[in-house]
């Protein structure tokens, strides 16, 4: 007989007109809301392990005494099930069944088909002719190839509009990142080229191009063309760095490998994708859990809705390597066939560079897990909510925010904190010193710092955020723009944080750069919570810095930087006269008295200190 307490109907009743065919469960609660849907091989057995009176764990106990009554569909096959399981859960959203928030389509890298093609980031429908390469694990990695490539092969990635309109070179060619088809820099064939070896890279034949590169290095140099030759040195060069930066090379194929890691409550997934044998990179994803499931149920839950999300637009590899033994594997393999209309396989042990990969991703997925722990009541849950806020498709990964600092114009230093998932990233803050501005100019301040910054990034010297943050109002956000605009740095979301009227934390007013929105959050708001974190990161470290260079600068004498004045002649001067205050208030014919200082030197040193 069935304890009482676990349950509020009749579970041996019911059971026994449970049929042994597979299908479908679904579990409401008194108030009709629905609970669970599950899925079963074997309906009868499985609906029987939840009413067992030994072994059930706690948070099961804890939905099976929710249950008033279940419902359950018989399907013909598994594979069917496994169907009707995700359509439902994707329908109902059941607040005990593993919650994947991803329904985003994935990035590309597209080539377009212009007379001079145009390199770019690609997401959502494939309808513009030209290729496509990926699909990446996010932006990021796309961003990053995309600065890679425009390094190593100098393709045009501005916006046709821009491109057609131009009358000289811009920005990108002056620091070396393209060769300004627009004005016809470079000829058609000469351009083609460049497209052509720069698709070799995307499609994973780096040896291929690196051996065609090296022996057009060699007729270059043959030919006594050395800077031509040198530039094909480069490109080799960078090819080879990046080879070195891959785990594995050499082998081949269209795989996804999914790691699961479980502790503590909480579980991190990480997908490794690897293109024409190549890694793109990896993806990490926290679904919630709400029962006491093992990693292989989690990973075989995980797996079914992130193929079968067909509005996702997601691509359905080859082949799937999981680090757990899936239940369903010959059913999720056969339905995965039958939407891309090819064999699909599903492995879980596996030798050689497969094993290394899945490695790769088990340590990937228990370090990530580690972070997420450490910081998942606070940051997580903030860039959350910054990312619903803000209508992004994706979590933000990494914030920079902006803060100028100065006293009444003197020393100024602008700052750049920068925050990832697990918080201040402080290995990557900077500092930059202002000069050659009015005083007090902050416009102009956050003007250079903002330039010097991204120049760097676009060099390939840093990596491009999410989000930049601007202590400021509109006039600073405008800044802001106007930079990234002149660098074509387009996917970058501005948002300036203005104090309130009242200067007090919590009625802070946001700008908005892409759609001008002005608006203000309530004080509770986790978003308004870390955008006040960087914030607040940011003034600090622009405050710190800003006192150094003052306090640096207030301790140095006054004579240092005065041609002519050397150390020798400093300390001289400072012996007659007991300290530079008394140096500054001497005459001309004063400072001749002192051994080594001529009646010349005496009256250039009088201009100097006062800037006559």
């Amino acid at each position: 007989m069935v304890d009482s307490t676990l349950t509020v109907f009749e579970a041996d009743s019911f059971l026994k007109s449970v049929t042994h065919q597979p299908g479908i469960y679904q579990m409401y609660d008194g108030q009709g809301q629905i609970l669970y849907i599950g899925k079963a091989k074997d309906l009868q057995k499985r609906l029987a392990s939840y009413f067992r009176q030994q072994g059930l764990a706690a948070k099961t106990r804890v939905l099976v005494k929710k249950i008033h009554h279940i419902e359950v569909t018989v399907t013909n096959t598994e594979t069917e099930a496994l169907l009707l399981e995700h359509n439902l859960i994707k329908q109902q959203r059941p607040p005990y069944n593993i919650s994947l928030r991803d329904d985003k389509s994935y990035p590309y890298v597209f080539i377009s088909a212009h007379n001079f093609p145009r390199l770019t980031l690609h997401r959502g429908a494939k309808k513009a002719k030209g290729r496509y390469f990926g699909p990446y694990p996010s932006a990021g990695a796309v961003k990053e190839s995309l600065n890679f490539l425009q390094k190593t092969f100098k393709v045009r990635q501005c916006e046709d509009s821009y491109f057609n309109n131009r009358s000289r070179p811009c920005l990108q060619y002056q620091i070396n990142r393209c060769t300004a088809p627009c004005v016809n820099q470079v000829s058609s064939q000469d351009y083609a080229d460049t497209v052509r070896r720069t698709a070799l890279f995307l499609e994973g034949k780096s040896k291929l191009l690196i051996g065609e590169l090296a022996d057009q290095m060699d007729a270059a140099a043959l030919q006594l063309d050395y800077e031509q030759a040198a530039e094909y040195r480069d490109q080799i060069q960078n090819l080879q760095q990046l080879q070195s930066q891959q785990y594995i090379e050499g082998e081949t194929g269209d795989i996804d490998i999914a790691a699961c890691e479980l502790r503590a409550g909480a579980v991190c997934v990480q997908v490794l994708f690897v293109r024409d044998g190549r890694v793109l990179g990896s993806k990490s994803y926290f679904p919630r859990v709400y029962l006491d499931e093992s990693a292989a149920q989690v990973l075989d839950a995980f797996l079914a809705q992130y193929y079968l999300a067909g509005a996702s637009g997601r691509e359905i590899p080859k082949e799937i390597i999981s680090s757990h033994q899936l239940e369903n594997n010959t059913a999720l393999s056969q339905v995965l066939a039958e939407q891309a209309g090819r064999k699909v396989t599903i492995s879980h042990h596996v030798r050689s560079h497969r094993a290394k990969w899945l490695k790769l991703a088990a340590a990937t997925a228990g370090h990530n897990l580690n972070s997420y722990l450490a910081n998942r009541q606070t940051i997580h849950q903030r860039y959350e909510a910054l990312q619903d806020l803000l209508s992004l498709p994706e979590l933000p990964s990494r914030l920079e925010c902006f803060d100028i600092s100065h006293s009444s114009g003197e020393a100024t230093v602008a700052s750049c904190v920068v925050f990832d998932n697990n918080g201040p990233l402080k290995s990557d803050y900077r500092r930059f010193n202002i000069d050659n501005i009015t005083p007090g100019d902050d416009y102009a301040a956050m003007h250079q710092a903002l330039e010097r910054r991204y120049t760097r990034i676009k060099s390939g010297e840093g990596v491009t955020p999410d989000i930049l943050l601007i202590d400021g109002g509109k006039g600073q956000v405008r800044q802001a723009t106007t930079v990234l605009d002149v660098l074509q740095i387009n996917d970058v979301l501005v948002l300036g944080v203005a104090k309130g009227t009242t200067r007090k934390a919590g009625f802070e007013t946001l700008y908005r750069s892409d759609t001008g929105a002005e608006f203000v959050l309530a004080s509770d708001s986790p978003a308004l919570h870390l955008i006040q974190y960087i914030r607040d990161e940011s003034h600090r470290f622009a405050i710190t810095g800003h006192k150094q260079r003052r306090d640096k600068k207030r301790r140095e004498s006054p004579l240092q930087g005065i041609a002519g004045v050397g150390p020798k002649r400093r300390k001289e001067l400072l012996r007659h006269f007991g300290g530079w205050q008394e140096v500054i208030k001497a005459s001309a014919e004063d400072l001749a008295r002192v051994p080594g200082i001529s009646e010349k030197l005496a009256k250039y040193i009088v201009a100097e200190l006062h800037n006559d």
